[in-house]
């Protein structure tokens, strides 16, 4: 099985992102093909008018990801910009990408509705899932862990794949999603986590700023009065539960308590803070002794192992397309 993901330079992770990467950490340790990639070229999709942010955030995330658990001896941590073959078969994808297509995906209408802070009409914003495919295939991934929201992305990886195989040459598999236990994190407002919508939670935090972030955040609207029983599926912090509190116990206290207004929302966000604070410090002490120059030397390491295989993969399809040079 081998394994491509990746993350986005355009800022801090946030507790979505660690979600995600303890999942990756998971399958990290039953596949012996891995690939996790900083996307900063996918970054300038959406920040081209800020690229000052790219290089310091692509550091930042390689330390997130050793911190949570990916281990560079047994995964290939790279930078996206640094494998120009990317580039190459992302220009070849392209050929063979519908422009309505890629306007159906509902990521694209999501975002386009719903972000006026920047303007996403360039063509790199549209063409995102077309460098997504070439990120993916170019290492012949089959398995990709995405969060629900991605699926469509994914989908869209899976025709690009059939539409080159049958038309020129069968090189690339047909990737299959491997779904996070838990697939969509929202943010502190409800609605889809992300520094876009500045509702995000850092990774690199602390208890006082989890304290502020978790107690003003929105619950089940039902629950007017401490009095009032709620309904936790209504609820983002039963989500927030459901990623960070282990105990059954922990998690039948919250949803008795609620149904039934034996506790308030307090007391919930408390429990909350508290299961958070004990799965993060962990992290926290391992990014405080991860300086940027670590970051450094393992994506070097991690972009010649990368650059070997993409490279490999584009001599196949130049073949397959009678390109010489």
């Amino acid at each position: 099985m081998t394994v491509l993901s990746g993350m986005r330079a355009t800022g801090k992770l946030h507790i979505g992102n660690f979600v995600t990467l303890e999942n990756w950490v998971e399958i990290q340790n039953k596949s012996d093909k891995n690939f996790f990639f900083v996307a900063d070229w996918h970054a300038l999709t959406s920040h081209y008018d800020t690229p000052e942010i790219i290089q310091p955030s692509t550091f930042d995330i390689i330390r997130h990801y050793v911190a949570v658990g990916l281990d560079p001896k047994k995964s290939v941590l790279f930078v996206q910009s640094a494998i120009k073959e990317h580039a190459e078969l992302y220009l070849i994808f392209s050929m063979i990408a519908s422009v309505s297509r890629l306007e159906r995906i509902p990521t694209y209408k999501e975002q386009i509705s719903n972000i006026s802070t920047r303007d996403l009409t360039n063509l790199g914003f549209l063409g995102y899932p077309v460098l997504q495919a070439a990120d993916i295939l170019i290492y012949k991934g089959d398995s990709v862990p995405v969060g629900e929201d991605q699926i469509y992305h994914l989908e869209f990886t899976r025709e690009i794949a059939r539409k080159f195989n049958m038309k020129y040459k069968e090189i690339f598999p047909e990737p299959q999603p491997i779904i996070s236990k838990v697939p969509k994190l929202p943010g502190t407002d409800g609605r889809k986590m992300s520094k876009s919508y500045g509702n995000v939670i850092n990774i690199e935090t602390n208890e006082k700023e989890l304290k502020e972030k978790i107690l003003p955040m929105m619950t089940d609207p039902a629950r007017i009065r401490r009095t009032d029983p709620g309904n936790p599926e209504k609820c983002p912090v039963w989500d927030y539960h459901k990623a960070f509190t282990k105990s059954q116990d922990e998690k039948d206290w919250v949803w008795n308590g609620c149904t039934t207004a034996g506790i308030g929302c307090v007391d919930c966000k408390k429990l909350l803070i508290k299961n958070m604070k004990e799965r993060l410090e962990p992290v926290w002490d391992k990014l405080a002794s991860t300086s940027v120059e670590d970051a450094i030397e393992i994506a070097e390491d991690g972009n010649e192992k990368a650059r070997k295989v993409a490279s490999q993969t584009m001599q196949e399809v130049r073949e397959s397309l009678h390109l010489r040079w």
